[in-house]
C-alpha cells in the first residue's frame, strides 16, 4: 500500500497543468494526497475557478489501478447527481424560448399522464420537480428493479405510485422527478434528453470530453474505472447503467469540461460572450425554492434547494453546491457566486465523502480559514452477499414451497416470478434474480444470487399472504416506505 501511494505522489507531480499554483493553494497537493491515503482512494481530479479563469487543475493517482494509468484533468468520471443542474438548465433554455413554462403542470406536455391523486395533479408544477417538493420521492423500486423501455412509459407509472411526502410542503429528494423533467424535455423538443444536453450544453460550452452513454465513454482512451473498499482493501466495482433515469445522474465528464460549466454559472449563463443559459434561470435556480433540513456548520443560516442545486451558507458566504454518487464514483461541485469561485472534485471511489473533504480543504485555503486538523473518515464498504441460512425451524412456513410459486404483478411496478429450484425458492425480477432466505413463517429475505460488488445492497423482505380460503394470493415487498402489494396471477 505504501508503494501505491508513493506512485500516486509521483503521478500527481508529473501530470499537472503548467499554470502557476496560486499562493492560497501552495502545497495543496500534500493535503489532497494525505486525504487520499486516509480514504484509500485510487484517483482524484480537481479544478478551481476564480475570477473567470481556471487557477488550478490537477489529476491525482490512477484512473486504472491495475495498469497504473494516471488520472489527468481530461480523465472522464461519472458525475452522478451533478447531472441534475444540466437537466434543469435545458428546461430553463426552453422556457426562455417560450417552449415550456416552469410554472405549468407536467400533464400539459405529456400524453396520457397523471399523478396518483387529484391533489398532485392540481398542485405539482415543473418548478416543484426541480426543487424536490413534488412529494413524488425517489420511487427507487420501480426504476431500479422494474425498468421500462423508455422514459415516457416509466413516468406514466406515476399514476399508480403513492407519493412519499406531502406535495409542496416537504423535501423529498427525487430521481423520479428529474426523470419526469427529462421526459418533458423530450416531448417538448421531439429529441431525446441526451440530444438536448449535447446540443444545448456540451457543444456550446466546448465540453468535448463529456458523455452520457456509457458505451461511448468506454470507446475513449482516458476514462476512469470504478472502485470501492471491501474489508479495508481496494476493489473494482461495476459501472452503473442509467437507462430511463439518465436525466437524474448519467453524465460523465472531466474537470476541464466541468470548469466550463462553472465559468458559465459564475458568469450569469454567459460563456465566451454567448448567453448559453438564460440569466433569469440562473438567478431562479440559485434562489431558495424549498427548505431542507440537514447537517450543516453550526453558524449556518441558510439551507435548502434551488433547481438542481443545494443552497447553504458556508463560512459566512453563500454557497451553491451539488454532489453525486454512482457505482464506484463520487463527486462534488461547489460555487461561491459572490466571490466568483467554483470548485469541482471527481473521484473513482464509491459513495465517498472524499470529494467534500477536498472541496472543504480548498475552500478554507481560498478564504484564509483555519484548516481542519482531522477530517472524519467514513468509508461505506461495498457489499458482498453472506452465506445462505437454512429455514427457521421454530417458525416454519404455513404452506408448502410449491404454494408460493407463480407470477405476481403490481401496477406501477411489474412482475415477479417465484420459482422453485433444487428445493429452494427464487424470485425473478426483470433486473435481478434473488434467492429467498427464510425469516419466519411466510416471510423471506431476498438475497442476490450473484455477487453484487457495490454499496447498493438490493436486499429486502417479502411476505406471502393468503385469502380467507387459505390460498396464497398476495406478495408484499418491503423495499420502500410502504409495502408494495403484488397480486398473484391465476
Amino acid at each position: 500500500m505504501k508503494f501505491i501511494y508513493s506512485l500516486i505522489l509521483i503521478i500527481t507531480i508529473q501530470f499537472c497543468f503548467s499554470q502557476q499554483t496560486p499562493k492560497e493553494l501552495k502545497d495543496i497537493e500534500s493535503e489532497i494526497n494525505q486525504l487520499m491515503k486516509k480514504y484509500k482512494a485510487v484517483g482524484v481530479s480537481v479544478a478551481v475557478v476564480k475570477n473567470n479563469k481556471v487557477i488550478y487543475s490537477k489529476g491525482f493517482g490512477y484512473r486504472d489501478l491495475e495498469n497504473k494509468l494516471p488520472v489527468t484533468t481530461n480523465t472522464i468520471f461519472p458525475i452522478g447527481s451533478v447531472t441534475k443542474s444540466f437537466t434543469g438548465s435545458v428546461l430553463g433554455i426552453l422556457a426562455s424560448k417560450n417552449q415550456v413554462s416552469l410554472k405549468n403542470k407536467p400533464a400539459l406536455y405529456l400524453p396520457n399522464f397523471e399523478f396518483y391523486n387529484d391533489t398532485m395533479n392540481n398542485l405539482i408544477t415543473i418548478e416543484d420537480l426541480l426543487s424536490h417538493k413534488s412529494g413524488i420521492g425517489n420511487q427507487g423500486t420501480t426504476q431500479i428493479f422494474f425498468p421500462e423501455e423508455n422514459r415516457l412509459k416509466m413516468v406514466q407509472r406515476l399514476k399508480y405510485l403513492k407519493p412519499e411526502a406531502e406535495v409542496k410542503n416537504s423535501f423529498a429528494y427525487s430521481n423520479m422527478a428529474y426523470t419526469l423533467a427529462g421526459t418533458i424535455i423530450e416531448q417538448v423538443t421531439g429529441d431525446s434528453w441526451e440530444t438536448n444536453i449535447k446540443e444545448k450544453i456540451f457543444t456550446p460550452l466546448e465540453m468535448t470530453n463529456s458523455y452520457i452513454i456509457l458505451d461511448k465513454m468506454k470507446k475513449t482512451s482516458n476514462y476512469s474505472l470504478p472502485y470501492g473498499i471491501y474489508k479495508g482493501e481496494i476493489e473494482r466495482v461495476t459501472f452503473e447503467e442509467f437507462n430511463t433515469i439518465s436525466a437524474a445522474g448519467a453524465i460523465k465528464s472531466t474537470v476541464n469540461d466541468m470548469s466550463n460549466w462553472i465559468l458559465t454559472w459564475l458568469n450569469n449563463g454567459v460563456y465566451k460572450n454567448s448567453q448559453i443559459i438564460p440569466k433569469e434561470y440562473i438567478k431562479k435556480a440559485t434562489t431558495l425554492q424549498n427548505s431542507n433540513e440537514g447537517n450543516y456548520e453550526k453558524d449556518a443560516f441558510l439551507f435548502g434547494e434551488g433547481f438542481g442545486w443545494r443552497l447553504r451558507s458556508s463560512y459566512g458566504r453563500f454557497r451553491v453546491e451539488h454532489g453525486g454518487n454512482t457505482y464506484g464514483f463520487s463527486s462534488d461541485l461547489a460555487l461561491f457566486p459572490f466571490e466568483n469561485i467554483g470548485i469541482v472534485v471527481l473521484t473513482n471511489q464509491d459513495n465517498s465523502l472524499l470529494p467534500y473533504m477536498i472541496v472543504d480543504t480548498i475552500t478554507r485555503r481560498l478564504f484564509n480559514i483555519t484548516p481542519e486538523p482531522n477530517y472524519p473518515v467514513n468509508i461505506k464498504e461495498i457489499y458482498k452477499p453472506m452465506p445462505y441460512k437454512q429455514f427457521n425451524k421454530d417458525k416454519m412456513p404455513t404452506h408448502s414451497l410449491n404454494s408460493f410459486c407463480g407470477a405476481y404483478e403490481a401496477k406501477g411496478f411489474g412482475r415477479i416470478d417465484i420459482v422453485k429450484e433444487n428445493g429452494k425458492l427464487y424470485a425473478i425480477l426483470p433486473t435481478y434474480k434473488f434467492q429467498l432466505e427464510h425469516l419466519n413463517y411466510n416471510s423471506f429475505f431476498l438475497k442476490p444470487t450473484k455477487e453484487f460488488k457495490d454499496v447498493f445492497n438490493p436486499q429486502f423482505d417479502i411476505q406471502f399472504m393468503n385469502n380467507i380460503k387459505g390460498k396464497i394470493t398476495l406478495l408484499k415487498m418491503y423495499s420502500q416506505k410502504e409495502p408494495i402489494e403484488f397480486n398473484k396471477l391465476q
